[in-house]
């Protein structure tokens, strides 16, 4: 009867496949710890052969050796030629990272649109503000067009950055214009014609 890998004991780093596992397992069963270590070693070197793309990284030879530690359940006793990482370190899970929620007026925006709102409104007067505020604006409309795919009227989008502003950027339907946008369709693939 044919035995299939499905029921065979789950290998514990799969890509170095079922051979290096059961090498793996005969260097444990090695009681001469001189041939043990030649054992170690040879299937380093194997491993070595089989991921030639981890050579660019800094540390791989200690990588592959920590592989074999872990293919063996750190039960290998032999010399290794770097310090192997500890069972208690592959269990350890990484901190959370502490994320800050900040209620969003206008979601669609985005929270960095509104910090950049807030610090055009504390440039001074002139053409680089004004320039800046019209940048925005602009920007502004995209977002709300590429949700809705309508025409957005520039006096919603004077408005929200009045609002936003809390009043210090104020722009006018009448002295100011956006840019007006519009869906592009894909082109659609035809059929290719054969040559003659």
């Amino acid at each position: 009867m044919l035995t299939y890998n499905s029921q065979l004991k789950k290998l514990i780093l799969p890509e170095y496949g079922r051979n290096i596992q059961q090498m793996v397992d005969h260097c444990l069963t090695i009681a001469d710890r001189e041939e043990r270590n030649r054992c170690a070693n040879t299937i380093v070197a194997t491993m070595d052969v089989m991921f030639p793309e981890l050579h660019s990284e800094a540390d791989y030879r200690q990588k592959l050796w920590d592989h074999l530690a872990i293919m063996s359940n750190f039960q290998l006793d032999v010399d290794y030629p770097y310090p192997v990482i500890q069972q208690e370190k592959l269990d350890t899970k990484p901190l959370a990272v502490p994320y800050q929620l900040e209620p969003i007026k206008f979601r669609h925006y985005g929270k960095i649109i509104e910090r950049m709102i807030e610090r055009a409104a504390e440039y001074p007067e002139g053409e680089e503000r004004d320039a800046l505020v019209m940048l925005l604006a602009n920007h502004m409309k995209k977002l709300i067009f590429q949700i809705s795919n309508e025409d957005v009227e520039d006096a919603k989008i004077f408005k929200d950055l009045a609002w936003y502003s809390h009043g210090a950027i104020r722009l006018s339907p009448a002295t100011h214009a956006l840019h007006e946008f519009q869906v592009v369709k894909q082109p659609t693939p035809g059929k290719k014609k054969k040559k003659k």
